[in-house]
């Protein structure tokens, strides 16, 4: 049986349907993170953008998000190889590091519920950033996006 394309291709090179396919929807880059401006440490809180769906873990306006929010993040290979707190279960991450992704992910499960079943994303966890002050964030550290299958 033929390799799959993750295990074959560097990031840089798959399609755009390979590219989205690697996201598993756990929706954790959807957290608003707090950054140590001494040390340069990040932490997860868990505080969701305004866009996520907190239920389905998916953007409510994918196409549009960085009009809508501006400071959005785009995934994109040259970004995953300078990002630094991409959760260790992030498939992006798992591919540039030359891991194999885990039995949950879609891509290798076949159900795109499979990464809520088994914990690790943030479905039912967040709070909008709508609700929250931005000088209150530090009160939702969390983390359990750093933690592989923990619940």
């Amino acid at each position: 049986m033929e390799n799959p394309f993750w295990k074959t291709k560097p990031l840089d090179q798959l399609t755009q349907a390979e590219w989205e396919s690697l996201c598993d929807g756990c929706g954790l880059c959807c957290l608003n993170k707090l950054e140590d401006w001494e040390t340069g440490e990040v932490a997860f809180t868990s505080v969701a953008c305004r866009l996520l769906d907190g239920e389905s873990c998916r953007c409510k306006d994918y196409e549009n998000r960085q009009a809508t929010v501006p400071d959005c993040i785009q995934l994109t290979p040259k970004a995953v190889h300078e990002i630094s707190w991409l959760p260790p279960t992030c498939g992006y991450r798992l591919v540039r590091d030359g891991e194999d992704l885990y039995w949950w992910h879609p891509l290798i499960s076949g159900d795109p519920e499979t990464v809520h079943q088994a914990g690790i994303s943030a479905k039912g966890r967040t709070i909008s950033e709508e609700e929250v002050d931005v000088e209150d964030f530090e009160d939702y550290l969390v983390d359990w996006p750093l933690k592989v299958g923990e619940g």
